[in-house]
């Protein structure tokens, strides 16, 4: 777990990867997505079944843990919001501009949980 020294304010600590912290910490962060978490979850598990492969289960957590990462760090949150907002922009600098900050959130946030 993470502390808020780490991101400064964070909603949660950062969650185990596992799907009941998971599930735990979006409970908290943005429990209107927990539907579609759950759905996810279980085409993931399917998949697994199906091409005997834990690839798809190791795919949602981490999908899942990036999510929250940026939903629990309300710096990341903003920054995800304002380059979504964005992205369809008439101003094509600012689309592009967008889409760059927009990765460059995603990548932010897996570092962050992978590390």
């Amino acid at each position: 777990m993470s502390t808020q020294a780490d991101h400064g304010h964070e909603l949660v600590p950062r969650p185990e990867q596992t799907p009941d912290a998971l599930r735990a910490a979006l409970a908290v962060v943005d429990p209107k997505r927990l539907p579609e978490m759950q759905r996810t979850k279980d085409e993931a598990f399917a998949k697994a079944v199906e091409w005997q492969s834990l690839s798809p289960v190791r795919s949602w957590v981490l999908a899942w843990a990036r999510d929250i990462e940026i939903a629990r760090r309300p710096d990341l949150a903003a920054r995800h919001a304002r380059a979504r907002s964005n992205l369809e922009h008439e101003d094509a600098t600012t689309a592009r501009e967008a889409l760059r900050e927009l990765s460059a959130v995603l990548d932010e946030a897996m570092k962050a949980v992978r590390a």
